[in-house]
């Protein structure tokens, strides 16, 4: 069914009047961005502190209502509400319903990593190369968690799963995936070789789209998948976590301590001129690390040393 949109502008101080008000007044759903979004003064919030709810400067605040609903008498009743704020800046339209996760599917295509990877939304056919004998094709549906290959941060583990798999390094071996999200790092290293696979994630939404995820591609019987609490202790010849620096600063002892000692780790979320810091932290268990960057996001791997001074 259609619906009736109120957008404005609002300062950050406002911002919680102005949802109040219309939330109070009937508003369905009430969605916030960045009113500077697609200008040179465009403002990220990529990666908050714990507690942390950080927001724009200037809003483009959007709310929701019934189709049917009366401009000027929710004008009327906003007024009524909140005197003190101006809303003779709001402007209304009709917008119509649709199914915004789909539609949102539908934008994917298929994208290609390495030499054999391929990921492949679930509705769409394989195109040229991806029906090699040789390609891992991994056909997923990430509408239920994060994870669909389209971030920097996924292509950069994809890329790195593809270049162990053809120096020989992954075949047959077992691998983790820390923080799962979608499973897609999972399912790409069983179809590259891997002989098992263990996803783990605090979000139980990526658990039920790691699991559905492995079924639609046939290996579902090759992977398991565990929030923290329920993580079985293990150690593997191959660790990827693909989650925010801050949590593999804070989780280092625990993914070190999952790695076999000879073992091979990559670690991703990473943003630009955070690494350093991390380089110093993992350089306590692991040699070799290096760097790869792809736009503002770097991915650091290494090798588990079999012993570490101070470290387990």
């Amino acid at each position: 069914m259609p619906y009736l949109e109120l957008s404005l502008r609002c300062r950050e101080s406002e911002q919680p009047r102005y949802e109040h008000a219309l939330e109070d007044v009937g508003a369905l759903a009430v969605t916030l961005l960045d009113a500077e979004a697609e200008t040179p003064n465009e403002r990220a919030i990529l990666e908050p502190g714990v507690g942390e709810m950080p927001i724009w400067g200037e809003v483009a605040l959007s709310a929701l209502f019934d189709a049917e609903a009366d401009p000027l008498l929710l004008l009327a009743a906003l007024e009524a509400f909140d005197p003190g704020l101006d809303w003779s800046r709001a402007g209304f339209r009709k917008v119509e319903d649709q199914d915004w996760e789909r539609a949102w599917m539908d934008q994917y295509v298929p994208l290609h990593f390495g030499a054999r990877t391929w990921i492949v939304p679930w509705n769409q056919t394989l195109p040229d190369g991806a029906d090699a004998d040789d390609a891992a094709v991994i056909r997923l549906d990430p509408g239920l968690a994060f994870g669909s290959g389209t971030h920097p941060t996924t292509s950069l583990c994809l890329q790195w799963l593809d270049d162990l798999a053809a120096r020989g390094e992954l075949q047959g071996q077992r691998v983790l995936d820390f923080g799962c999200g979608s499973g897609i790092l999972a399912l790409a290293a069983l179809k590259l070789g891997a002989d098992r696979a263990v996803g783990v994630d605090n979000d139980p939404q990526a658990i039920l789209a790691t699991a559905d995820n492995a079924e639609r591609n046939a290996v579902g019987a090759l992977i398991a998948v565990h929030l923290p609490t329920d993580e079985p202790a293990a150690t593997y010849p191959i660790v990827v976590a693909n989650i925010l620096a801050s949590a593999l600063d804070a989780l280092a002892d625990t993914l070190a301590a999952r790695v076999a000692p000879g073992g091979r780790i990559a670690l991703s979320g990473i943003l630009a001129g955070q690494e350093d810091a991390l380089l110093l932290r993992y350089g306590a268990w692991f040699d070799d690390l290096r760097v790869a960057r792809e736009d503002d996001w770097v991915r650091i791997d290494g090798v588990r040393r079999r012993t570490a001074a101070g470290a387990s």
